[in-house]
């Protein structure tokens, strides 16, 4: 294995002699040492080492396997991808099947033979490196159904890569969130990344229709059901089959026709308004609401039995103001794709303006945010969008972290200022290097630490 510099592998062994004679025998990888669990967990925090080898007999407890396989249980919960090494008595085999099972890389029995236990860490480090590589490569991709979708917040990728799961099978989806927050744009995500990307998608506001023409809207109606149905159509249910209906709003439908919406959950038919036999539709059904419908179930104002159905799958999409760096980003494309469709190429943001759109707690989401921006795009006189131009007050951004290890204090702190620099500069990395106090390299290894493209 080639690597620029050696490998930190953490030692944990409570027999000194021992511990000295393994760090000794591997001496081509930078070995660390831990004698305790405590020890162990230190040195796993500070320099997250990528392989462990450690025995299972550990104090205070050293005649027994427990302390071991508590502090195996420790370190796969601090850092899952962390390649354990799990060394174990001749005839421990049992054991050494257990640490397997709750996590760890491989085993070796007592007295090891040096060479191999070196080509076994070899193994250990080269796939921990092709596990990162391909995480990394998987946070860069963003898939074509998504690609309208910008982010760079780690919740709202981990969300995205939830919708890439979710969108092959035929789960009912629920899509939560505050107004603006870009339900309609996962549900399109949901569409085109599913086996019916090439059918109907079909949306409908459950709050925008009058109750007493809801039911025509969703189900049809036959020619002659009531007065002024000249003809028979079909309705949002039938016109989306094969495809994906989206019920927008569905928190607002109204309870006489919750029953009906539940009957065709179950019995996949519908009937027309006015009509006598049962149509069979074959639809995937995804819904979204900013409301809690589970409280609103509990109060008797949504039914229980049809909010279940419909929350097999549910998707909390977070706010804007709890994406890190997400605002500026957004904002600085809104101003381009804004600035095309008005001719007005050399637009761009001031510094102060893009510090107000980062205080600035956006109540109505994405959609405020677009309102704001495409209005102070063709009203600014100038090439150059101010903060008075998108009507934004000063604020004074919050924080609070409640976590008291350092190094992940740390780690936040340095992912989060990143995510932020490459939002304000619009991902331009010697920029951001320049705005952060550090070299582009320096930048990049980070961007690489934390799997940021």
């Amino acid at each position: 294995m080639t690597m620029d510099k050696q490998p930190s592998l953490l030692i944990v062994e409570d027999d000194l002699a021992l511990q000295k004679q393994i760090k000794w025998s591997l001496d081509k990888f930078d070995c660390i040492t831990a004698h305790d669990r405590e020890s162990a967990l230190l040195q796993l925090r500070r320099n997250t080492p990528a392989v462990v080898t450690m025995d299972l007999g550990l104090p205070p407890h050293a005649d027994t396997v427990e302390e071991g396989f508590a502090l195996l249980e420790d370190m796969m919960a601090m850092d899952p991808n962390v390649k354990v090494i799990v060394l174990t008595g001749q005839n421990d085999q049992a054991n050494a099947l257990r640490a397997v099972a709750m996590g760890a890389y491989d085993f070796f029995a007592k007295p090891f033979t040096p060479e191999l236990l070196s080509l076994t860490i070899e193994r250990a480090f080269r796939l921990h490196e092709l596990q990162s590589e391909n995480r990394r490569l998987q946070a860069m991709h963003q898939p074509e159904a998504l690609s309208s979708l910008i982010t760079r917040d780690p919740e709202m990728l981990r969300l995205c890569r939830n919708v890439e799961k979710v969108a092959p099978t035929s789960a009912t989806v629920m899509l939560l969130g505050e107004s603006g927050t870009g339900k309609e744009v996962l549900a399109r995500a949901l569409h085109q990344s599913s086996s019916r990307s090439r059918e109907r998608f079909v949306a409908i506001n459950c709050a925008a229709i009058p109750e007493n023409l809801l039911e025509s809207e969703l189900f049809g109606y036959e020619r002659g059901a009531f007065t002024g149905a000249a003809k028979t159509t079909l309705g949002k249910i039938e016109t989306a089959h094969r495809g994906t209906l989206m019920l927008d709003e569905i928190g607002d439908l109204p309870i006489s026709l919750q029953a009906k919406l539940l009957r065709f959950l179950q019995e996949r038919t519908i009937e027309r308004v006015g009509g006598r036999h049962e149509i069979p539709v074959d639809v995937r059904i995804v819904c979204a609401t900013h409301q809690d419908l589970n409280a609103r179930s509990k109060q008797g104002q949504f039914r229980e039995d049809l909010y279940y159905r419909l929350a097999e799958i549910v998707v909390n999409i977070p706010p804007l103001r709890e994406r890190v760096g997400d605002a500026a980003l957004l904002a600085h494309a809104l101003v381009r794709r804004f600035a095309r469709e008005q001719n007005r190429p050399a637009l761009r943001l001031s510094e102060e303006a893009v510090r107000a759109i980062e205080s600035h707690p956006w109540p109505g989401n994405i959609r405020e945010l677009e309102n704001r921006i495409k209005r102070a795009v063709i009203m600014v006189e100038g090439n150059l969008i101010a903060r008075s131009d998108l009507e934004l007050a000063d604020s004074e951004a919050q924080q609070t972290d409640a976590s008291l290890d350092l190094r992940m204090i740390r780690d936040q702190a340095e992912k989060t200022a990143i995510i932020a620099a490459l939002g304000r500069v619009n991902g331009n990395v010697a920029r951001a290097a320049d705005l952060l106090g550090v070299s582009r390299p320096t930048l990049y290894d980070l961007m690489h630490r934390f799997s940021l493209k």
